[in-house]
């Protein structure tokens, strides 16, 4: 009866102790991931948007591609 109880007590203990350790795991793994979702959020999206936008509202605009198609038109017929 005594070594039944104990063995219960072991069992429950061990998986206390390993759910213990598997939920602690998961929390880093999951305090790592938010924060690289919040570094590329605030740090590198911003920096991205700014890029694109200048390019596109300040680079070249359709009359450079418009002139790559007739030189390549103009290639092409050679």
């Amino acid at each position: 009866m005594f070594s039944a109880l104990l063995t219960f007590f072991l069992i429950g203990l061990a998986t206390v102790v390993a759910l213990g350790i598997a939920l602690a795991i998961a929390g880093v793994v999951f305090s790592v991931l938010l924060g690289l979702a919040g570094f590329l959020l605030f740090k590198v999206a911003p920096i991205v948007l700014i890029g694109y936008l200048v390019v596109r509202f300040l680079g070249p605009g359709r009359k450079k591609s418009l002139a790559a198609a007739d030189s390549a038109k103009w290639l092409d017929e050679d």
